[in-house]
């Protein structure tokens, strides 16, 4: 499955419109005014579906919820020469490149989850997105959520 992420022009708060191949909006992300990032994921038909919500910690650290369970974490880590992010959830690995804009979600099996890159030269963040399997499409655009979320908090 493509998705395809744009933040929205005139939004006050972290908030993403998600459209699938074919231009339909399959999800959108509310953010919610606070000291910390907190995202809310509706399907297409309005209804709550996840939470992004980020942790108190010297570097970013974000908890996923598909509905009120926390399936894992996100976890910033320090690193000079690259965009590097520890995941702690469904034994996935997480690698990006040294600008942080194209990473790759990998199975311990050595499976490709997805890969996501983050589009230059809009005037929002815009994100495509590339899941293989329909039951990986969530966590994985959580995951994608956080880490926008955590390069925003550091001002990238």
């Amino acid at each position: 499955m493509e998705l395809y992420f744009k933040q929205r022009l005139l939004s006050f708060f972290d908030s993403f419109d998600i459209y699938d191949e074919d231009d339909n909006v399959v999800y959108t992300v509310e953010g919610q005014p606070a000291w910390l990032h907190k995202l809310h994921v509706l399907n297409a038909a309005g209804e709550h579906i996840a939470t992004v919500r980020q942790e108190l910690s010297l570097l970013a650290s974000f908890e996923l919820l598909v509905g009120e369970q926390s399936i894992g974490c996100v976890e910033q880590n320090f690193s000079l020469l690259r965009s590097s992010f520890t995941l702690d959830c469904y034994d996935w690995d997480i690698e990006g490149d040294v600008f942080g804009l194209d990473y790759s979600i990998t199975a311990s099996d050595g499976r490709s989850v997805a890969a996501f890159s983050k589009e230059l030269f809009h005037w929002t963040d815009t994100y495509h997105l590339s899941v293989p399997r329909e039951e990986d499409v969530l966590p994985a655009l959580l995951i994608v959520l956080a880490i926008d979320a955590a390069r925003c908090s550091r001002g990238g």
